[in-house]
């Protein structure tokens, strides 16, 4: 039985991880951090991770960015690996994560649903064949109380596309994050749009616009418990590794 601790329970991602987990027999949450601590949960709850008493073998993060130091020393003090679901960190944090991973193993995707990390696939074979010929759109929506803008996936997006067009193209491209004014739209520049309304889950869609034709790879998530799903099997995955970084590609084999 794999012991988690949720960094973030009382939130609405936390609450998911929760409530599924109940449906897996080789894992369970075993206490929760959170800011706000629910007299009603029936899972131990603390406001700083130093207090927890419960013996655990993965973290589960969730929360905000401004937690990671609290829960990098935790895990490098108890020798446990993390799973890390927040987005937003800045290059200095991400230095952090990758120190860390010398000692431990940490899982850290930009999105933890599965789909989108078989988007990322398929984005490959269409930059493979569509590139030299096709402009490109990135897309993104999402809830209006979602804080960074664009998205961690669509950084994600964003890098696989910058990565790939270096490595197979020789070419570096550009990302203009909207648009004003009167601009023509150059030939490697990539629009990045990010749409906040309502309670939108999460959309995110690659356009390639030819002539005369558009392709469209798109993902839609239709309710949190793909992300939460993805934080529980990461774990399943994390639990016994050898100390450094992991992500989706090396989960799913892709």
């Amino acid at each position: 039985m794999i012991r988690i601790l949720l960094n973030g329970i009382n939130g609405r991602m936390g609450k998911t991880i929760e409530n599924l987990s109940l449906n897996y027999e080789d894992l369970k949450v075993v206490c929760g951090v959170d800011n706000l601590v629910s007299k009603n949960s029936l899972t131990p709850t603390y406001n700083n991770i130093d207090d927890v008493k419960e013996e655990v073998d993965i973290i589960i993060d969730f929360s905000h960015t401004n937690s990671l130091d609290s829960i990098l020393n935790y895990a490098l003090m108890k020798k446990i690996g993390i799973v890390l679901c927040t987005t937003g960190h800045n290059e200095e944090q991400l230095q952090k994560i990758k120190e860390a991973s010398k000692q431990i193993p940490i899982f850290m995707s930009y999105n933890m649903s599965i789909g989108i990390n078989v988007l990322q696939m398929l984005l490959r074979k269409g930059l493979q064949a569509l590139y030299k010929d096709y402009d490109m759109e990135i897309i993104e929506k999402h809830h209006n109380q979602k804080i960074d803008s664009p998205s961690g996936t669509a950084i994600m997006l964003m890098k696989t596309i910058e990565n790939f067009v270096s490595e197979n193209f020789g070419e570096e491209v550009t990302f203009s994050h909207g648009r004003l004014g009167e601009k023509k739209k150059e030939k490697k520049e990539i629009g990045v749009h990010a749409i906040r309304c309502g309670n939108i889950i999460g959309e995110h869609e690659i356009m390639f616009a030819g002539n005369n034709e558009i392709i469209e790879l798109k993902h839609t998530a239709l309710s949190r418990e793909v992300f939460a799903q993805g934080a529980l099997k990461a774990s399943l995955y994390l639990y016994g590794k050898e100390p450094r970084m992991y992500d989706m590609n090396s989960m799913l084999n892709l």
